[in-house]
């Protein structure tokens, strides 16, 4: 119920109330004027008047006062009706009676309230009508009640919907800025993941390379006084080094345009980390494709940052001349990476070792897959990265 149609309904409650009342009163004082019984009529209209004018004000600071209202003013009508010449036109105050009855009460009381008056009319009316006339006449004035206390309770229901509706609107735009205000704090805590990841990344690749390359770049130094003949060497070696860091700085700007990324594919990825970066040097990689499937850019991504983890791993701490990658795209989709080093024993790795596993581990939960890894003193490792059966039934 919008402002003009509540307006509306209120100016309809209160016109009828008015004119009904009026009617009674203009027909009250053409009857009884001149008689004894004008000022008992008049003093009866005006206690009902003052009584039906006061109800809202006092209904709403004495919660219990409605039931006493109505009983008063039904006594009051019928000490009315029993006035005598023609005072069977009283009972149609009552329709102001009931409207507000059903502003207040349950309908059923209402409607048992007019119940009550009409068997009450049709008793007093054959005291002076016939039985027909005398239900005829009950029957037009419940017919009164019934109307305009229905118009009332359809105003009071369509009343109760708006300030429902008026506290569902709050409660939503509640809901939506708490909504919104999670989403923002969702937008932040990702901002604050990539940065945690590409942090780690510069770390766990980039600024690892530029170590070596300042290393060798000292080494150079020393040998360009003591033993200029290695000096190329050195060189050579930073060489090849500054193109593994500038490999892995296009991988980390790749990242940031996931389209191109998921344009160039892990394998052409991977392919090219191993042909442009310093493994030839020291490690030989061979990378073994099965299947065609497809991967999301995000689990693609994922992988290449494993296996890159995992390579660094191996020229690090494994002693190894040989590794493995090997790629399954068709279901179940895995990833093993594999070498013939020292091995080492999961339960004594070091604190750097740790951070790396932790590293992986946590790449791989990113994108739903889970991570293996088996190996033992003297026997190699094989770290294996499978996607888990759940993630695949929902792609």
């Amino acid at each position: 119920m919008n402002r003009s149609t509540e307006w509306l309904s209120k100016w309809i409650y209160f016109l009828a109330a008015s004119f009904y009342f009026t009617a009674v009163f203009l027909r009250s004082w053409l009857v009884y004027r001149g008689t004894p019984n004008n000022a008992q009529a008049m003093t009866l209209m005006l206690a009902f008047l003052v009584l039906a004018a006061s109800e809202s004000f006092i209904s709403r600071r004495w919660s219990g006062y409605f039931p006493f209202y109505l009983v008063t003013q039904t006594i009051l009508v019928f000490a009315l009706f029993f006035l005598p010449e023609f005072s069977d036109f009283y009972p149609a105050l009552l329709v102001v009676v009931s409207m507000q009855a059903m502003l207040r009460l349950k309908p059923w009381i209402v409607a048992a309230w007019i119940g009550i008056c009409a068997v009450l009319m049709i008793w007093l009316y054959l005291q002076t009508f016939g039985m027909g006339e005398a239900i005829a006449l009950a029957l037009l004035n419940t017919t009164g009640y019934v109307f305009f206390g229905s118009y009332t309770l359809m105003m009071r229901r369509a009343q109760a919907a708006q300030d429902k509706n008026q506290a569902l609107a709050v409660d939503l735009e509640g809901a939506n800025d708490r909504l919104q205000e999670y989403s923002t704090q969702q937008e932040q805590l990702a901002v604050a993941r990539e940065r945690n990841r590409l942090a780690r990344d510069l770390h766990d690749s980039v600024t690892q390379t530029v170590f070596s390359m300042t290393l060798t770049s000292q080494s150079a130094l020393l040998l360009l006084e003591r033993d200029p003949s290695q000096v190329r060497t050195q060189l050579e070696r930073l060489y090849l080094l500054a193109r593994s860091a500038l490999a892995e700085m296009q991988v980390l700007i790749a990242e940031l345009k996931p389209d191109q990324g998921a344009r160039e594919g892990l394998e052409a990825a991977l392919r090219r980390y191993l042909a442009d970066s310093r493994f030839a040097e020291k490690l030989s990689v061979s990378l073994e494709v099965e299947g065609g499937g497809q991967l999301s850019p995000a689990e693609e991504q994922g992988l290449f940052h494993i296996a890159q983890e995992a390579l660094n791993n191996i020229l690090k701490h494994a002693g190894a001349s040989q590794a493995q990658i090997h790629l399954r795209l068709a279901t179940p989709f895995w990833m093993e990476i594999a070498d013939q080093g020292r091995g080492f024993d999961l339960g004594q790795v070091p604190g750097s070792g740790k951070v790396g596993l932790a590293s992986m581990r946590e790449r791989a939960a990113e994108i739903g897959w889970e991570l293996q890894i088996t190996s033992a003193p003297g026997a190699g490792t094989r770290l294996r990265v499978e996607k888990s059966a759940m993630r695949e039934r929902q792609t």
